[in-house]
């Protein structure tokens, strides 16, 4: 389209492109991520939060079908700005929903708008970037749109899940942290009675108890008249909780020998009434353990609640002010100020009909379908398989620790492996790369199998498995991405046939994403990340019936499209 046609304010893009694709990333990554980490350090079960969040991705899987009338009613940039009011509510809906009684499904409603809203908010943003942009400007900043969309990633699964990190450990009660040894039987006193242990309120403000304080486990031992492989501790608190609070304690290994493990549940609830009655976990010794050996565990009381809602809230008052700031800069192309675009019923309906009559349709949707099915099963699992206590199969992180795995070493790994995966797909074309991107989004996933079976402490090793794993994901994406850009290029309606196949995109993540919870408390991590592996099996059976133009993707093939 002309430059004259594509008239605007006389304003750069620089002044409204990355604050805009920022805030396109924002409230996606918090719904399908970082939502996650919340349901699970709330002690959300991972099939419970990994099932509704997951469905949380049908905003996207049928975005197709209202894309539409975004084009029909209004300008696209009204919808920018009305959007991000919405998404500022949502925000500051969650914030306060985690306060209440209901705040589980009252937190899930407000992401649903949250989902919803960001939705309408991308095709918004899309069709406002086309059209006050003329072709040389958009080339010029698709570079600049993509990457600030990254930026948005670092702030959602980075800074933001290590500030609500921050504030976790400075609010709440002061951590316990405990050393625990496995001995000879023979050095252990008599087990502790928990009826003899009575605490008289000694402070205003409550403290984590322990009884005994010198905690030692019993190595087993077959031959002894009476073996014993475990020990019981008891906690209780200091002083009651503030009137109608309770204090959500959680209670597990954080480093140090895995022969030592806890028994029962790590988390306990106090309350006015049971702030002082002995609360019992159990730790017990692998009876293959023969030596002395010892492990750090830690009791933890933060007030997890209040750390999420400080974090989410501050998202809430950042969408005011785009709001606002998009109010005055975003510009105001003429296509866009003409509200008088209509469109016929059955153009409607045809651009639907025409994408399911391309050639080999059948194939590619499912491919489109199947590309990810192991990914989006990894992806719901891989946080709480970090953050989840070493005695559940986890690797113990802290939220601080698995923000900076993920918000700067994978980010980083994320984008090398997208920007080679472009210049090669450019140099060669996609159909030359496909089955290698096919493999490089699959095979990595085998690095969460060794991390399950190694159970690392050093966290340098487990950072550089993170790092192989999203660059594997980053450059296997650019194939994903080139082949749905092939798919909506053959014929007319080019933007709604993409539309459409990132419906098909945003299905293949959700129907897995939501058995996903189930599968790992069914398996384990172990079994399930090998069964994650054996899911890569239907996404290379779908590559084998797809065909590719040889010349797609191409550097000269790009220009022409262009």
């Amino acid at each position: 389209m002309s430059k004259s046609v594509r008239k605007t304010e006389n304003r750069s893009g620089w002044w409204w492109i990355p604050s805009l694709y920022f805030a396109e990333g924002i409230p996606y990554i918090i719904v399908m991520f970082v939502a996650s980490d919340m349901y699970k350090t709330l002690g959300v079960s991972n099939a419970k939060f990994a099932f509704w969040t997951s469905l949380l991705y049908l905003a996207w899987v049928v975005k197709p079908l209202w894309s539409p009338f975004v084009d029909i009613y209004s300008s696209k940039r009204k919808w920018v700005i009305v959007m991000q009011m919405v998404l500022a509510g949502a925000f500051l809906g969650v914030s306060l929903a985690l306060h209440t009684p209901l705040w589980f499904p009252l937190s899930l409603l407000f992401l649903w708008i949250m989902a919803f809203s960001s939705a309408t908010h991308d095709i918004a943003a899309d069709g406002l970037y086309m059209l006050a942009l003329n072709d040389h400007d958009q080339a010029f900043f698709t570079g600049i749109r993509s990457t600030f969309y990254r930026i948005a990633m670092i702030a959602g699964l980075g800074l933001l899940v290590m500030l609500t990190g921050v504030i976790l450990q400075h609010t709440g009660l002061e951590p316990l942290r405990l050393n625990i040894e496995a001995v000879p039987r023979s050095e252990i006193s008599e087990p502790i009675n928990p009826e003899q242990i009575v605490v008289e309120q000694s402070s205003e403000t409550p403290q984590i108890l322990v009884f005994p304080s010198d905690i030692k486990v019993p190595l087993y031992n077959k031959n002894d008249l009476y073996p014993c492989d475990s020990t019981n501790i008891y906690f209780v608190l200091s002083a009651p909780p503030p009137e109608n609070e309770s204090i959500q304690m959680t209670f597990g290994q954080k480093k140090g020998s895995k022969d030592i493990y806890l028994a029962t549940s790590g988390a306990f609830k106090f309350t006015k009434e049971n702030w002082n009655v002995p609360q019992k976990a159990t730790l017990k010794v692998k009876h293959n353990l023969k030596n002395r050996t010892s492990t750090r565990f830690e009791a933890q009381a933060g007030d997890v609640p209040f750390a999420w809602s400080m974090s989410i809230g501050f998202l809430g008052l950042l969408f005011i002010l785009f709001a606002f700031y998009h109010k005055h800069m975003l510009p105001k192309p003429v296509e866009d100020q003409d509200e008088k675009k209509e469109k016929e019923h059955d153009s409607y309906l045809e651009v639907f009909a025409s994408f399911f009559r391309k050639k080999e349709i059948v194939a590619s949707v499912a491919f489109l379908l199947l590309y990810r099915f192991s990914e989006s099963q990894l992806t719901k699992m891989a946080s709480p398989f970090l953050l989840d206590a070493r005695e559940n199969g986890g690797l113990a992180l802290s939220l601080t620790e698995k923000g900076f795995a993920y918000g700067t070493i994978g980010l980083i790994s994320l984008l090398t492996g997208g920007i080679l995966g472009g210049i090669i797909a450019s140099r060669d074309g996609l159909k030359k790369w496909i089955w290698w991107f096919a493999i490089s989004i699959n095979i990595p996933n085998a690095v969460y199998i060794f991390l399950s079976y190694a159970m690392p402490d050093n966290r340098a090793l487990i950072y550089s498995c993170i790092a192989i794993e999203q660059l594997g994901y980053g450059f296997g994406f650019t194939g994903y991405m080139l082949y749905m850009l092939y798919i909506a290029g053959q014929g007319k309606h080019k933007t709604a046939h993409y539309a459409i196949a990132t419906g098909f995109m945003a299905l293949g993540m959700m129907i897995p994403g939501m058995i996903s919870g189930a599968m790992q408390e069914l398996l384990g991590y172990q079994h399930f990340f090998i069964y994650v592996i054996i899911c890569t099996i239907p996404s290379f059976l779908a590559l084998t019936f797809i065909k590719v133009d040889p010349n797609f993707g191409k550097r000269s093939e790009l220009k022409t499209s262009t």
